[in-house]
């Protein structure tokens, strides 16, 4: 923008089209710091849709009937736990950024923890059943929850997070968001969210079965877990079930054959499908992918033979490609099991 060219948008004709939010959003999404300015209208439209992002979830809370009579589902007492350690893990790099002055990118590290995590993994992990009450305990936690990321996105969105802020609980006449103690950050454990983005990449890949195969989500699944190597955790199994409403989930020592099979981490997962499946499109699919896996395959083996790689490489980055060839070996493996089974 320069005010020489007379190309600076109107502030004021900016706010009543995005909100005054939506505008400082957009404003600071488009300010990296040390950078220049790279003005668009759409990340003011961007920073609106998030402001509506937070009033519908808030909705969605505030909309659900409390029974403190009932227990806390095991799904939600595994959420809660998980997402208790992201939040931690956020606030903690969100300090370090305001620290270094980088506004912009703490901005969208809030905005993907609420939109990505909290609205669409944790709400969804806890949402109760269809015109049924939440647990009490898990929705204290949630209204906690609620309160902490209004006060860490209050920084960059004063309006919106005030006033919903004020209804997420009765308030003393006087109380303000404005002048509420940040949340601070606490421990967290990063082996715990490591493990729940295998949840995310297992839960991912079953919602593909059921798109690949035009199965309704109302329509209930089986999955069976073998162990490729080490050991099987099982420690989100529960929240595995209710996003991908599986009717069980349980280990397996031998391959389930006509099943629609993946690899997650140390894991194969077997889906079956019983007569649902197109054999031949599937052996289509199946043999593009081994194909294709197979060239990743000597991709990788191709760098870790490049001793100028191993040597001067960090090691976390050699462990990631060593990871990388593990995790295509046991996917081809799988893939030549499950061709051969069709």
């Amino acid at each position: 923008m320069s005010k020489s060219l007379g190309n600076s948008p109107d502030p004021i004709e900016l706010m009543k089209k995005f909100s005054t939010d939506g505008v400082r959003i957009g404003m600071l999404l488009c300010s990296p710091a040390g950078g220049d300015l790279l003005y668009d209208d759409e990340l003011c439209l961007q920073g609106r849709n998030f402001t509506n992002k937070i009033w519908n979830a808030f909705r969605l809370v505030k909309g659900w009937s409390v029974d403190n009579n009932i227990p806390q589902p095991e799904a939600a007492k595994k959420a809660v736990e998980w997402f208790n350690n992201r939040l931690n893990k956020t606030i903690s790099e969100v300090d370090k950024m305001f620290e270094d002055f980088r506004l912009s990118d703490s901005l969208m590290t809030v905005y993907k923890l609420f939109w990505d995590e909290f609205s669409s993994w944790y709400l969804e992990s806890i949402k109760p059943a269809y015109q049924q009450p939440i647990d009490g305990k898990t929705y204290a936690a949630t209204i906690e929850f609620f309160d902490k990321l209004l006060k860490i996105l209050h920084p960059y969105i004063p309006f919106v997070t005030e006033e919903v802020w004020q209804l997420l609980e009765d308030r003393k006449p006087g109380e303000s968001i404005m002048v509420s103690r940040m949340p601070e950050a606490e421990g967290f454990d990063e082996k715990l969210i490591e493990k729940f983005e295998t949840v995310k990449d297992v839960v991912a890949k079953i919602r593909q079965i059921r798109q690949d195969n035009q199965i309704a989500q109302k329509d209930s699944l089986e999955a069976f877990a073998k162990l490729v190597d080490g050991e099987y955790d099982g420690y989100f199994d529960s929240v595995i079930i209710k996003h991908c409403n599986l009717s069980k989930l349980e280990l397996t020592a031998e391959k389930v054959d006509g099943a629609k099979t993946f690899v997650a981490k140390n894991v194969e997962y077997y889906i079956p499908l019983g007569d649902r499946i197109n054999k031949e499109e599937e052996l289509k699919k199946l043999q593009a992918e081994l194909d294709y896996t197979r060239g990743f395959l000597a991709s990788v083996e191709k760098k870790l033979s490049n001793e100028r790689f191993v040597s001067g490489a960090p090691a976390a980055v050699v462990e990631r490609e060593k990871q990388k060839l593990s995790d295509a070996k046991m996917k081809i493996e799988a893939l030549e099991k499950q061709i051969a089974s069709l």
